[in-house]
């Protein structure tokens, strides 16, 4: 199981590299049943790794002058106070067991792993939907909202370990009339820095297997490499469907079997 855990740390990066985001998303359901992660830890290492590979991502990005800093920041730092307070003092105190009905265990576990479920869901919607080209808003910015928006994503992501970028993206346009491509680097930018400082305010909490954590993080992006390669190769369509269709059945599954266990639970 874990020689498939080291493949599939690859194809974190190469999906990512391929279609821009989604490989981040893999992270968790690797980490935790595969390697047979903690689920609070998984979504501590997950932060790491995709605060890493969203960093590798979002510099040929910037190459080709598709990430705002200025955007990137003022929708950032909300963002980043969000997942800093969620991972460095929410996390540690919700409770392992939250409630109990009847046979039915409401735990830690369930709620980070059932959420990313349901985000998991959510993200297979628009992922087989097809990301379109939305257009920007013409209007002024709405810097209200943007920084509501930057407060519950960051609050997302310190729950979950993922990078919420399938959120991001149609935010920064349509609340900041961002063209989508540099919306989309922008977003990698985002999504680097606040996983990574929310990964911060984790090494305050637990300790960490840095060689195992280190090792993962270099074959996904070695993976980003191999993507971007194979992104001038190969159609991005197709494949974006078909690794939607992947996320919607991984997510029921992981959901259903969170629950499933939560029931038999003493």
């Amino acid at each position: 199981m874990e020689i498939i855990g080291y493949l599939a740390s690859i194809a974190i990066g190469i999906i990512l590299g391929l279609l821009g985001g989604g490989g981040s998303i893999l992270s968790i359901p690797i980490l935790v049943y595969l390697f047979h992660v903690d689920a609070v830890l998984a979504s501590a290492y997950s932060l790491f790794i995709v605060g890493v590979t969203s960093l590798i991502g979002a510099i040929p990005k910037y190459k080709e002058h598709f990430v705002n800093f200025h955007t990137g920041i003022l929708f950032g730092l909300p963002s980043i106070a969000a997942i800093f307070i969620t991972r460095r003092w929410i996390i540690p105190a919700i409770p392992d067991i939250v409630f109990q009905l009847g046979g039915f265990t409401f735990s830690k576990r369930l709620l980070v792993l059932g959420l990313f479920a349901f985000l998991m869901i959510v993200a297979s919607y628009s992922i087989i939907r097809g990301r379109k080209e939305i257009q920007p808003d013409d209007h002024e910015w709405r810097i209200p909202l943007l920084i509501i928006e930057g407060v519950l994503i960051g609050f997302l992501t310190g729950l979950v370990g993922a990078g919420g970028g399938f959120l991001i993206i149609p935010a920064l346009v349509s609340l900041t009339g961002l063209p989508f491509k540099t919306a989309v680097g922008t977003s990698l930018f985002i999504i680097a820095i606040n996983s990574l400082l929310g990964f911060l305010g984790d090494t305050l909490n637990y300790q960490m297997q840095w060689d195992f954590l280190l090792s993962l993080t270099g074959l996904a992006v070695a993976g980003i490499l191999i993507g971007n390669k194979l992104q001038k190769k190969i159609s991005g369509g197709r494949l974006r469907k078909l690794f939607g269709w992947l996320i919607l059945v991984m997510g029921i599954c992981i959901l259903s079997k969170e629950l499933i266990s939560s029931v038999q639970s003493p």
